[in-house]
Protein backbone atom coordinates (compact mmCIF):
# COMPACT_ATOMS: atom_id res chain seq x y z
CA UNK A 1 0.00 0.00 0.00
CA UNK A 2 1.14 3.46 -0.91
CA UNK A 3 0.83 6.00 1.10
CA UNK A 4 3.06 9.29 1.01
CA UNK A 5 6.10 10.38 -1.69
CA UNK A 6 9.27 11.54 -1.58
CA UNK A 7 11.68 13.15 -4.13
CA UNK A 8 14.46 11.29 -3.88
CA UNK A 9 15.36 7.67 -3.24
CA UNK A 10 18.74 6.24 -1.15
CA UNK A 11 20.10 2.79 -2.57
CA UNK A 12 22.49 1.29 -0.41
CA UNK A 13 24.47 -2.35 -1.54
CA UNK A 14 25.21 -4.38 1.30
CA UNK A 15 26.74 -7.17 -0.41
CA UNK A 16 26.33 -9.67 -3.32
CA UNK A 17 22.25 -9.24 -3.98
CA UNK A 18 21.31 -7.31 -0.62
CA UNK A 19 19.78 -3.65 -0.76
CA UNK A 20 18.52 -1.66 1.49
CA UNK A 21 16.01 0.99 0.22
CA UNK A 22 14.47 4.05 2.00
CA UNK A 23 12.92 6.90 1.37
CA UNK A 24 10.88 9.21 3.03
CA UNK A 25 12.42 7.31 6.76
CA UNK A 26 11.16 4.09 5.24
CA UNK A 27 13.52 1.04 5.00
CA UNK A 28 12.88 -1.91 2.68
CA UNK A 29 15.57 -4.62 2.67
CA UNK A 30 15.81 -6.53 -0.33
CA UNK A 31 17.40 -10.50 -0.68
CA UNK A 32 19.45 -10.89 3.12
CA UNK A 33 22.02 -13.24 3.12
CA UNK A 34 22.59 -15.94 5.57
CA UNK A 35 25.35 -15.65 8.03
CA UNK A 36 28.87 -17.20 6.06
CA UNK A 37 26.82 -17.77 3.25
CA UNK A 38 28.59 -16.16 0.56
CA UNK A 39 32.04 -15.98 0.40
CA UNK A 40 33.83 -13.17 1.77
CA UNK A 41 30.97 -10.87 2.65
CA UNK A 42 30.41 -10.21 6.95
CA UNK A 43 27.93 -11.08 9.08
CA UNK A 44 24.49 -9.30 8.02
CA UNK A 45 22.59 -7.79 10.53
CA UNK A 46 19.97 -4.73 9.78
CA UNK A 47 16.81 -2.38 10.77
CA UNK A 48 14.11 -2.32 8.20
CA UNK A 49 10.48 -1.91 8.28
CA UNK A 50 10.15 -4.53 5.48
CA UNK A 51 12.37 -7.37 3.96
CA UNK A 52 11.24 -8.93 0.58
CA UNK A 53 13.06 -11.40 -0.87
CA UNK A 54 12.98 -12.71 -4.62
CA UNK A 55 13.33 -16.38 -4.05
CA UNK A 56 13.96 -19.00 -1.29
CA UNK A 57 17.59 -19.50 -0.99
CA UNK A 58 20.09 -18.86 1.39
CA UNK A 59 21.52 -16.24 -0.15
CA UNK A 60 18.74 -14.18 -0.65
CA UNK A 61 15.81 -15.11 2.06
CA UNK A 62 18.05 -14.98 5.22
CA UNK A 63 15.09 -12.58 7.11
CA UNK A 64 16.39 -13.59 11.00
CA UNK A 65 19.44 -11.22 9.55
CA UNK A 66 16.61 -8.01 10.09
CA UNK A 67 15.18 -6.45 13.49
CA UNK A 68 11.88 -5.06 12.34
CA UNK A 69 10.85 -1.72 13.42
CA UNK A 70 7.81 -0.39 14.06
CA UNK A 71 5.33 0.02 11.89
CA UNK A 72 4.59 2.87 9.41
CA UNK A 73 3.24 3.77 6.18
CA UNK A 74 4.59 2.50 3.47
CA UNK A 75 5.64 4.94 0.92
CA UNK A 76 6.56 2.86 -1.75
CA UNK A 77 3.82 1.02 -4.58
CA UNK A 78 5.18 -2.28 -4.87
CA UNK A 79 4.91 -4.76 -8.14
CA UNK A 80 5.49 -8.40 -8.00
CA UNK A 81 6.76 -9.75 -11.48
CA UNK A 82 6.95 -13.93 -11.61
CA UNK A 83 9.63 -14.89 -13.29
CA UNK A 84 12.62 -17.86 -13.41
CA UNK A 85 15.60 -18.27 -11.78
CA UNK A 86 17.29 -20.52 -15.28
CA UNK A 87 16.22 -20.18 -18.88
CA UNK A 88 14.68 -23.82 -18.31
CA UNK A 89 11.13 -22.57 -16.55
CA UNK A 90 12.38 -22.77 -13.03
CA UNK A 91 12.83 -26.58 -13.59
CA UNK A 92 16.98 -25.78 -13.00
CA UNK A 93 16.77 -23.55 -9.83
CA UNK A 94 13.00 -22.62 -9.29
CA UNK A 95 11.18 -19.51 -9.15
CA UNK A 96 12.80 -15.36 -8.97
CA UNK A 97 10.49 -12.60 -8.17
CA UNK A 98 11.24 -8.75 -10.03
CA UNK A 99 10.21 -6.35 -7.72
CA UNK A 100 9.42 -2.32 -8.38
CA UNK A 101 9.43 -0.09 -6.25
CA UNK A 102 7.51 3.58 -7.02
CA UNK A 103 6.97 6.32 -5.06
CA UNK A 104 5.25 8.46 -7.65
CA UNK A 105 8.66 10.01 -7.77
CA UNK A 106 10.61 7.37 -9.14
CA UNK A 107 10.55 4.09 -9.82
CA UNK A 108 13.23 1.38 -8.82
CA UNK A 109 13.75 -2.52 -10.11
CA UNK A 110 14.88 -5.36 -8.11
CA UNK A 111 15.72 -8.37 -10.45
CA UNK A 112 16.86 -10.92 -8.13
CA UNK A 113 18.27 -13.84 -9.17
CA UNK A 114 17.09 -13.47 -13.03
CA UNK A 115 17.74 -16.24 -14.75
CA UNK A 116 16.05 -15.68 -17.72
CA UNK A 117 14.72 -13.64 -20.31
CA UNK A 118 11.42 -11.86 -19.10
CA UNK A 119 8.50 -11.66 -21.34
CA UNK A 120 7.77 -8.72 -23.47
CA UNK A 121 4.91 -8.33 -20.98
CA UNK A 122 7.44 -8.22 -18.23
CA UNK A 123 9.82 -5.76 -20.54
CA UNK A 124 7.24 -3.19 -20.69
CA UNK A 125 6.31 -2.82 -17.50
CA UNK A 126 10.22 -2.37 -16.64
CA UNK A 127 10.64 0.33 -19.26
CA UNK A 128 11.06 3.80 -17.95
CA UNK A 129 12.92 2.75 -14.64
CA UNK A 130 15.01 5.31 -12.25
CA UNK A 131 17.40 2.90 -11.19
CA UNK A 132 17.51 -1.60 -12.07
CA UNK A 133 19.89 -3.65 -9.58
CA UNK A 134 20.55 -6.37 -12.24
CA UNK A 135 22.39 -9.90 -11.90
CA UNK A 136 25.55 -9.89 -13.94
CA UNK A 137 27.52 -12.53 -12.83
CA UNK A 138 26.28 -15.92 -14.93
CA UNK A 139 26.24 -19.57 -13.90
CA UNK A 140 23.57 -18.92 -11.34
CA UNK A 141 21.55 -15.69 -13.21
CA UNK A 142 21.89 -14.02 -16.57
CA UNK A 143 25.35 -13.12 -17.56
CA UNK A 144 26.81 -9.65 -18.40
CA UNK A 145 26.06 -9.74 -22.19
CA UNK A 146 22.02 -10.68 -21.23
CA UNK A 147 22.07 -8.35 -18.92
CA UNK A 148 23.50 -5.58 -21.27
CA UNK A 149 20.93 -6.95 -23.61
CA UNK A 150 18.07 -6.45 -21.31
CA UNK A 151 19.11 -2.88 -20.01
CA UNK A 152 19.63 -2.04 -23.73
CA UNK A 153 15.59 -2.91 -23.89
CA UNK A 154 13.82 -1.83 -21.05
CA UNK A 155 16.44 1.55 -20.93
CA UNK A 156 16.96 2.41 -17.45
CA UNK A 157 18.71 5.44 -16.19
CA UNK A 158 20.89 4.17 -13.43
CA UNK A 159 22.38 0.36 -13.94
CA UNK A 160 23.25 -0.93 -10.71
CA UNK A 161 24.74 -4.64 -10.87
CA UNK A 162 25.03 -6.85 -8.35
CA UNK A 163 25.41 -10.93 -7.92
CA UNK A 164 29.14 -10.66 -8.92
CA UNK A 165 32.54 -11.47 -7.64
CA UNK A 166 34.59 -9.21 -7.10
CA UNK A 167 38.21 -11.08 -5.35
CA UNK A 168 37.27 -12.99 -2.53
CA UNK A 169 33.84 -11.29 -2.31
CA UNK A 170 30.90 -13.76 -4.13
CA UNK A 171 30.67 -17.73 -5.32
CA UNK A 172 34.17 -18.47 -7.44
CA UNK A 173 31.54 -19.48 -10.11
CA UNK A 174 30.51 -16.22 -10.84
CA UNK A 175 31.92 -13.49 -13.24
CA UNK A 176 33.73 -10.42 -12.31
CA UNK A 177 32.17 -6.81 -12.73
CA UNK A 178 34.60 -5.96 -15.76
CA UNK A 179 32.98 -8.06 -18.43
CA UNK A 180 29.71 -5.86 -17.52
CA UNK A 181 31.03 -2.39 -17.16
CA UNK A 182 33.83 -3.01 -19.64
CA UNK A 183 30.98 -3.09 -22.64
CA UNK A 184 29.36 0.79 -20.90
CA UNK A 185 30.87 4.46 -21.57
CA UNK A 186 29.12 5.65 -18.52
CA UNK A 187 30.59 3.71 -15.56
CA UNK A 188 30.43 5.79 -12.19
CA UNK A 189 32.73 4.32 -8.95
CA UNK A 190 31.23 4.70 -5.97
CA UNK A 191 33.99 4.94 -3.28
CA UNK A 192 30.87 3.92 -0.59
CA UNK A 193 27.98 1.60 -0.59
CA UNK A 194 24.91 4.20 -1.37
CA UNK A 195 23.37 6.24 -3.91
CA UNK A 196 21.23 9.26 -4.11
CA UNK A 197 18.26 8.26 -6.77
CA UNK A 198 16.76 11.74 -7.97
CA UNK A 199 14.39 12.90 -10.63
CA UNK A 200 17.55 14.70 -11.94
CA UNK A 201 20.04 12.24 -11.44
CA UNK A 202 21.96 11.36 -14.98
CA UNK A 203 22.01 7.97 -16.61
CA UNK A 204 24.94 5.97 -15.76
CA UNK A 205 26.60 2.55 -14.83
CA UNK A 206 26.80 3.07 -10.77
CA UNK A 207 29.23 0.74 -9.12
CA UNK A 208 28.92 0.66 -5.63
CA UNK A 209 31.91 -0.22 -2.96
CA UNK A 210 30.90 -3.00 -0.44
CA UNK A 211 31.60 -2.03 3.33
CA UNK A 212 32.65 -4.48 5.53
CA UNK A 213 30.44 -4.62 8.73
CA UNK A 214 31.91 -2.48 11.79
CA UNK A 215 32.81 -4.93 14.36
Amino acid sequence: MKHSSDQSIRITWLGHACFLLESGGYRILLDPYGDNHVPGYGILRQQAHQVLCSHDHGDHNYTEAVSLLPKQPCPFRITALDTFHDDQQGTLRGTDIIHIFDNDSLRVAHLGDLGCDPTDAQKETLKGLDAVMIPIGGFYTIDAAQAKKLVEEIQPKVIIPMHYRNGSLGYDVISTLDPFTGAFDTVVEYPGNTLEITPDTDPHVAVLTYEFPAD
